[in-house]
């Protein structure tokens, strides 16, 4: 299995964010076809203390690094990235990795 990660900084306006972020993205984002998962995780801040630099993390899993880029290649994958970079593209990291473990 593998995931593509986003990692989104702090943004200068949370709630528009929030809003947009919910509102359009996550349903763009959950059509890509072969997703299995998506997580959505809000940092609370860093163990020794303050808010970190991350704001908000996102994992979508999927079956395999075929699947992935087949799905980042689908009009629907294509929609939900003009929309990021559009929205967030300041804001974010994207990553992929592939999942050794699950507990």
């Amino acid at each position: 299995m593998v995931k593509l990660i986003a990692l989104y900084k702090h943004p200068d306006n949370r709630e528009s964010f929030d809003e947009h972020y919910q509102k359009v993205h996550t349903p763009l984002t959950e059509k890509m076809p072969g997703l299995k998962k998506m997580e959505v995780t809000r940092i609370q801040g860093a163990p020794m203390g303050g808010k970190g630099a991350y704001y908000l993390e996102a994992a979508m899993y999927f079956d395999d690094r075929a699947a992935l880029d087949a799905a980042m290649n689908s009009p629907e994958g294509k929609a939900a990235s003009k929309d990021l970079m559009g929205f967030a593209g300041s804001l974010v990291t994207m990553m992929i990795g592939e999942v050794e473990r699950e507990a």
